[in-house]
Parts: structure tokens; sequence; C-alpha cells
């Protein structure tokens, strides 16, 4: 899954976000339940080609969902199984020569439904796609039903990811383009449309409003609030904290989202890793030294602090998202790294479950360390 890079002054310029009436209050950090007689959650673990050497641990403690992540689909619509004549695709190789059998299989053995994961984020590219909407959805069902009665996928799970606001005529064309893949597919088989949290307040490529009745569920990515471009440190799923600490959070996005689709088909996106930036001093919203920026994941913070004598997690309330901030005598700068924890994830289970939200996915296994994902367990 690509990051999403959020402009989020623009964001709030623009369109003026605003916070309707939901039962989470921002005074007092307390969630009333709208309907605790949910069914059952689902909780998606997302399995990126590039991290198998590193999901080491059982996820059917976790998750009910395992989605490989994954194929691309091309500007026809059919799966790009080679970059070049004598390149394979590197999703395409991982899963066609066996890297991701063990993954599967086991997952099977849980008992868990198994996702696969169709993505573009390349703009020429997916403005290729969707000019013959109905053509080229055609032409993914074809070529991708196969592997999916191969390796056993009973969902497909479509990322496209536009990272700019798209034409009137262009939304329509996505909208119809999923709406023949749902056409397209079995019965007994689902879909699962990836949403920014962008999409839910600009007129990006996805219209959310037609895609989610289309769809059987609507993953929200709701992080990269903060990132490699940002221009000052800040935490990467902000929770809280809109309009004061953050230009825009978790909440507000889940707010417009509930605006426009069902609380139950709504699932709502949980990283595992974080940013670490060189800053002009040690402090949350700090002015980064440009070109800094790298991705950090919930296992290295963990590591860091077992390893640093001087590093200590200063917990940000209103994010309720954790930072470590040090001095690097190599660098000469300070270096400040927020990162979901364990405490993290308590307050999004939370979250979700209390908003009667469908379910949760974790982007992406592998990332975490050892305590992060324990609040999963009675959650699904």
């Amino acid at each position: 899954m690509r990051k999403l890079l959020i402009a989020l002054f623009g964001i709030l310029l623009g369109v003026g976000v605003t916070y309707t009436a939901l039962s989470y209050s921002p005074r007092t950090n307390t969630i009333t339940p709208i309907n605790p007689l949910s069914p059952k959650k689902e909780v998606i673990g997302f399995l990126p080609y590039w991290l198998l050497d590193k999901a080491d641990k059982d996820y059917s403690k976790y998750i009910n969902t395992l989605t490989y992540f994954g194929l691309k689909v091309g500007t026809d619509g059919k799966i790009m199984r080679y970059n070049s004549p004598t390149e394979k695709e590197l999703g395409w190789n991982a899963l066609d020569t066996g890297k991701v059998d063990k993954f599967l299989q086991d997952a099977k053995n849980s008992d868990e439904n198994l996702s696969l994961l169709i993505s573009n984020g390349n703009v020429d590219s997916i403005n290729a796609l969707v000019e013959n909407p109905v053509r080229n959805a055609r032409n993914l069902v074809s070529d991708v039903e196969p592997i999916m009665d191969r390796y056993g996928f009973t969902d497909l799970n479509i990322d496209i990811e536009y990272t700019s606001q798209a034409s009137t005529s262009a939304r329509e064309n996505f909208t119809k383009f999923i709406q023949e893949v749902k056409n397209n597919l079995k019965p007994s088989q689902t879909l699962t449309v990836e949403i920014t949290s962008i999409d839910v307040v600009k007129p990006y490529l996805i219209d959310p409003v037609a895609v989610s009745k289309i769809a059987d569920k609507i993953v929200i990515m709701t992080y990269d609030y903060h990132s490699t471009d940002s221009f000052v440190t800040g935490p990467v799923a902000p929770l809280l904290g809109a309009g004061t600490e953050s230009e825009f959070d978790v909440q507000a996005a889940i707010e417009k989202a509930l605006e426009i689709m069902p609380a139950q088909k709504l699932i709502l996106g949980v990283p595992t890793y974080g940013y670490e930036w060189e800053a002009l001093s040690p402090v949350p919203r700090s002015a980064i030294i440009p070109s800094t920026g790298v991705v950090v994941s919930n296992r290295r913070a963990e590591e860091l602090l077992t390893t640093c004598s001087s590093c200590s997690a200063v917990l940000d309330k209103s994010a309720e998202e954790s930072y470590i901030s040090y001095y690097d005598d190599y660098t000469q700068d300070y270096h400040i790294m927020f990162y979901p924890d364990k405490n993290s994830t308590e307050k999004k289970v939370k979250f979700a479950n209390d908003l009667s939200l469908g379910g949760i996915a974790i982007w992406a296994l592998g990332y975490e360390g050892d305590n992060m994902l324990s609040p999963l367990e009675g959650y699904k």
C-alpha cells in the first residue's frame, strides 16, 4: 500500500472540515457506544511481499483476514507479471514462486479469510485504466479469477491511489470500473476498496458515496498525517487534536466517512509504522531538516528503547501516539521519532468498537514489535 501523502493545510483551507455530533468527545476522551450488540468484527492483516521475512508471528491470534499485497494492475486491466521481458514484477514473483505459500496455508489452517490486493499508484496509468472502465474491469476479473481459485482467495481488494483531484468524468468512470468488477466476481466472492482520508473531503478519483454502495467493505487508510514530506514532526495517525495540535486527525476522517456510508461497512486502517526525522529542536512539531525523514517501524522503536540509554518514550496525549526524542552526536542534531505502539492500538480498537465500525485493518504485518498487536486478541 503506497503511503498516503496528505496536503494537510490544503484540506482544511479548501474544504473546511467540520466536526459533526458523533458520540466520541475530544474533551472527555470517551465514547458512548452506538451499538454495543454489533456483529463479529473483521481484522485485516496486510502482508506485503517485501515483509515476508519479517512477518514472524502467529497472526491468527490477531487477525481473521490475511490480505496479500499484492499484484499490480496495468492500463488494460490485466495483472502485470513482468516489468520488462526479463524482470518479473516483485509482487507477482513472490506469489508465483511460492514465497507466500506458507502464509496462505497457515491462514487457511486457522480458518482465516484470504484476500488478494490489486494496486496501482501511477496517475498516468490509472487515467488510462479508467478510460475504458467496463472493458478493463472485465479484463481484470478474467485475469485474476484463476489466481484467486488457485490460492484460495475469497476477497478481491482494490487499492487505486490517485494523489490529485480528478475530473467528474474520471470519477464516474472509476465508479463504473468498480461496479463492473463487482458484477463479474463470483457470488461467493467479496469486494473491498481502499480509500484515503483525503478521499472523504476532496474530489479525488474515488467517489466514496458511490463506491461504498457497491463494495462489500471500505478500508479507510487513516495514517500518514505526517510523513517524509512534512515540514514539522508529528504523529503518523493522531486520533484527536485537529485544530489544535494537528491539522487533521483520525476522528475527523471517520466522522466525514460516517456521513456517507454505514459504520459496519467501514474498516479503520491502523499503521504499525511511523517516521523519524532530524529536527531543529527536541520537541514535537519541530521544524524538520529537509530530506531527513525515514520510515520507522514499531519494531525499530521498541528495539531503540532497549539499546539507547538516553532514550525514553513520551506519549502525545491528544494524538494517543508515542514519540522518542534524542540528540545524535554523529549528525549533531536532534532526532524525533513518532510511532504507534500498544497504547495507540488499544485506543484505536476502542474507537472502532464503540463506533460500531466493521473492523480494523493493520498496515502492515512485519513492522510490529512484540506488544503492539496484543490489544487485537479480544477484538475480532
